[in-house]
């Protein structure tokens, strides 16, 4: 997941508030343990991103890379650019690369997923994997996934999204309130990420588990 290198003790407003610092030591907890449970579980979810962006070409940004999961499962045509803000699932990553020797992935950064620091138009896709309910300011996220992207690319997106009615929604309304103790927001609805003008959308998909998480994909607008 990636989030940011701005002052660990502001907060910011949305449906709930989400500290940074909070997200910060969750995932540190999380990053021995993560593969194996968090990671387990959105399997799908990644499994449909990369077989999506397998079949472009170019250059690819991850946002959130966490210990590096889909890695692996990038073809070696693809120039894949990793970023996360915990510098312990980036470890995680690293050793992901070096043992299997993945010489497609060009770098890992830790860096603000709110403030990336690469020109405009910079990759031909963008990837965010369970990570945009788990970032403050996601919609300042999704601006800067759109400002990085070149126009005519594609941000492929898999995340968990709130739902309006059934047994579940009851569930996520309850568990917003923990958004800093579970670390992520129960709550995230689609519209945060739909929100940006300079995006539109191409696919919307549920997929398992559950039909729980939803596949998405943007394109960026052609100037002109």
């Amino acid at each position: 997941m990636a989030i940011g290198r701005l002052n660990v003790t502001k907060t910011f407003e949305g449906r709930s508030k989400l500290e940074i610092e909070a997200v910060r030591s969750s995932y540190a907890r999380w990053a021995p343990i993560y593969d194996k449970t968090f990671g387990s579980i959105t399997n799908a979810g990644r499994r449909r991103a990369v077989g999506y962006i397998n079949k472009l070409t170019g250059s690819v940004l991850e946002v959130g890379v966490g210990t590096g999961l889909s890695l692996q499962h990038y073809q070696p045509k693809l120039q894949v650019t990793g970023i996360d803000f915990s510098d312990e699932m980036l470890a995680k990553a690293k050793s992901k690369v070096q043992r299997l020797g993945l010489d497609h992935v060009a770098s890992l950064q830790q860096m603000d997923a709110r403030a990336l620091d690469f020109p405009d138009d910079s990759f031909d896709t963008v990837a965010a994997m369970h990570v945009l309910s788990v970032v403050p300011e996601p919609e300042k996220v999704m601006s800067e996934i759109a400002r990085v992207l070149k126009p005519g690319g594609k941000v492929v997106i898999t995340n968990h999204f709130a739902r309006t009615d059934g047994v579940l929604a009851v569930i996520e309304k309850i568990s917003a309130p923990l958004a800093n103790v579970i670390g992520w927001h129960s709550d995230f609805e689609i519209e945060t990420v739909l929100g940006e003008p300079s995006l539109e959308v191409d696919q919307k998909n549920s997929i398992p588990p559950l039909g729980m998480m939803t596949f998405l994909v943007l394109s960026k607008k052609e100037m002109g």
